[in-house]
């Protein structure tokens, strides 16, 4: 029944009674996997992805945070690299779910660059580089997880509207940017420090506080500010 279903695996290779709508008609869906409900959703795959191929893709290169937040359908096909269908089968499914149930999590409070590392764990050992905004209110609570872009970062792949568009969408008072360096080192470069003192300068503005860079490690994380970029001046 809990048989782990193999990279690459096709639906039609699989026996039976551990295809994932065998086992959620038998068993419920509390026995599957994310990546199995995923493929539920999604129905087929394409010409050149099987349909849990997809799915384990999509969790494993991306992790659930940045998937959960997903709003708009040109930034799950660019972002995911899926198909328009399949992106828009995604969302609606996210949608009724926020609708039907709300937030069924706690309430998340990011005070310090501690906070904003464990919050991000899911991007300790992501072999790709994504680039995250953690947009807060008033009072430091987490009201949208953005998946802003994904490749390396430099200052002309990431503008500030990418980042500054949801925090108005929103409404929050506060962003935290976030990276993950692959190489397990969180030390940052020329790069990341550029592209911070330019969201500085827009945030300032805009008038929607820019409290910290954090670049995540594998198991150790840098703050910007705590590094001593100024966070306050243009």
């Amino acid at each position: 029944m809990n048989k782990e279903i193999q990279y690459g695996l096709k639906v039609m290779d699989i026996p039976p009674e551990d295809r994932p709508r065998e086992k959620l008609k038998k068993y419920g869906p509390e026995v599957l996997s994310n990546q199995e409900l995923l493929a539920i959703i999604f129905g087929r795959g394409t010409k050149k992805e099987g349909v849990l191929e997809i799915s384990k893709r999509i969790i494993s290169e991306y992790g659930e945070q940045p998937i959960l937040s997903q709003t708009r359908v040109e930034k799950v096909i660019n972002r995911f690299n899926l198909g328009e269908v399949h992106a828009g089968q995604l969302i609606s499914c996210l949608e009724l779910g926020r609708r039907f149930f709300g937030d069924s999590k706690d309430d998340v409070y990011i005070k310090t660059p501690k906070d904003a590392y464990e919050y991000l764990s899911d991007m300790r050992k992501i072999k790709k580089e994504f680039f995250r905004g953690l947009y807060l209110d008033v009072n430091n609570r987490l009201i949208h997880d953005e998946l802003i872009s994904v490749g390396t970062l430099t200052t002309n792949l990431v503008h500030p509207r990418e980042v500054f568009y949801p925090a108005i969408s929103k409404r929050a008072v506060a962003i935290i940017l976030a990276h993950n360096h692959p190489s397990g080192d969180p030390e940052p470069t020329e790069d990341d420090i550029e592209m911070t003192k330019q969201m500085v300068n827009v945030s300032k503005i805009m008038e929607i506080e820019l409290l910290d860079h954090v670049i995540i490690g594998n198991n150790k994380f840098v703050s910007l500010k705590q590094r001593g970029v100024n966070f306050d001046i243009l």
